[in-house]
């Protein structure tokens, strides 16, 4: 052999050592890598295009979102429901466990939902059947961040519902739940972390026989159907700053509890609107919740929509037979909701107070709706200084601000009072009220809410 041939043999061999070496070490770079780092898909805006029978990760279903909500009568079966729904090329998607007969319906051929509702409620074996209608937060513009650490002294409103008067009884309580079903909440927030509801380690994940298993550590995302309702619009998290910032931290705000439990539940995606499906599966997480052993008291609902869906009142109303105040703010158009109705704040139910919103000189913001048969009582909602996404603070104003100081109050006194029944809480809230010039013949009470009447009974 030449000795050229013998170099040529010998550099071929070394590059094929180092080549199977260098592969070796790719692949287990790549093992590590796959160790290392997941991969996660953002969170769809909507459940349109959503494969109806898809797993989440965590092991709930995927859903897409529902075009209608039926009510069957009192006896019809699942197989009758069944049949009746293969009829229409239809699927049952969940069956709401805290209204029975109720379920909500996905169309996947799209079809009008107003005109496939209609089908629906022309069949003997339903009692009302009725559109997925769209729900939107209820909020004004708002002002600028407030980017340096802000003082308690610049939180008007505490000084307007007399909480630190109130605080003489009370400063809040860990035992007490309140839920906010809004757009999630940043549960993050260096303001909140701390008063954030976690799932009691002795409590199993949720459980629903239609939507799965769901590892609900602060609540629930109906939205997605996961357990994680972080806020990607920021309205839960200024609603959540209201009634129950950390306070005594030396950081940003102050809620009107200091210790307290916010249990998140999304049904607002981050352009700031949702769905009614949405929030009737929020609500019905809610009460299972409730009767699985947790404190749930009080729900703050800073949102509406003006049709009247037979579905979401009915879900409300379980959760007054559960024991649970729900809280809704009346909007913000600046209209007498007496004559248009706006929901939930409009249901006539004995769990609902109805808020109005002030502004600083006490009289009715100009934005906020009004009724004398509709909104029960007023609080502060103009220019509302509060904890916001990415750990920051603003100033915010609507109804949206005014309702979770009502929620606020109630929480509070719920802390010296624990034993209240859900009607007794809400009597007393419309009693501890201060009568205002400006709210009579506006409101029911005709007054803003005051804490240190409320705690002090």
């Amino acid at each position: 052999m030449s000795r050229n041939k013998y170099i040529l043999y010998v550099v071929l061999g070394l590059t094929m050592i180092l080549g199977l070496a260098f592969g070796i070490q790719v692949k287990k770079l790549q093992r590590q890598v796959r160790s290392a780092v997941r991969i996660v898909p953002a969170e769809p805006k909507s459940r349109e295009g959503v494969d109806q029978n898809g797993l989440a990760s965590n092991g709930a279903t995927s859903l897409a979102r529902p075009a209608i909500l039926v009510k069957f009568r009192a006896g019809v079966s699942e197989d009758t429901i069944t049949q009746i729904t293969a009829r229409f090329d239809d699927q049952v998607q969940d069956e709401i466990e805290a209204v029975p007969g109720l379920t909500t319906i996905h169309d996947p051929d799209n079809k009008d939902a107003g005109g496939l509702a209609a089908k629906y409620q022309a069949l003997p074996e339903v009692e009302y059947a009725e559109p997925n209608y769209e729900i939107s937060i209820d909020q004004t513009a708002s002002d600028e961040n407030l980017l340096n650490d802000p003082r308690i002294t610049e939180q008007w409103a505490l000084t307007d519902l007399s909480v630190p008067q109130a605080w003489a009884n009370t400063k809040g309580s860990r035992d007490i739940v309140v839920a906010v079903l809004d757009s999630g909440v940043e549960y993050t927030h260096a303001d909140l972390r701390n008063n954030i509801w976690t799932r009691p380690a002795d409590m199993k994940p949720y459980q629903d026989r239609d939507l799965g298993t769901i590892d609900d550590i602060h609540g629930y995302n109906a939205v997605a159907n996961d357990g994680d309702p972080i806020d990607e619009n920021g309205h839960g998290t200024n609603c959540a700053g209201i009634i129950g910032a950390e306070c005594g931290n030396s950081l940003g705000v102050c809620g009107v509890n200091w210790k307290i439990q916010i249990m998140s539940l999304k049904v607002v995606n981050a352009g700031g609107f949702g769905y009614v499906a949405d929030a009737v599966e929020a609500l019905n997480y809610a009460i299972a919740r409730k009767h699985a052993g947790v404190n749930l008291r009080v729900i703050n609902a800073s949102w509406g929509l003006t049709e009247h869906s037979q579905a979401l009142e009915a879900v409300i109303s379980k959760a007054h037979e559960a024991g649970i105040l729900f809280v809704a703010a009346s909007g913000n158009t600046g209209t007498n909701i007496d004559a248009t109705p706006r929901y939930p704040a409009s249901y006539r139910l004995g769990n609902i107070i109805s808020v109005a919103a002030t502004d600083k000189s006490g009289a009715l913001a100009q934005f906020s709706n009004y009724g004398t048969t509709s909104v029960n009582v007023a609080a502060p909602g103009k220019d509302i200084l509060t904890t916001a996404l990415g750990n920051d603070y603003k100033e915010c104003s609507g109804t949206s601000m005014a309702a979770p100081m009502v929620t606020a109050v109630a929480a509070l006194s719920l802390s010296d009072h624990p034993n209240l029944s859900v009607d007794q809480l809400r009597s007393l809230m419309l009693r501890s009220v201060d009568k205002l010039p400006d709210l009579q013949g506006k409101i029911i009470t005709g007054g803003r809410i005051n804490a240190a009447k409320a705690a002090a009974h």
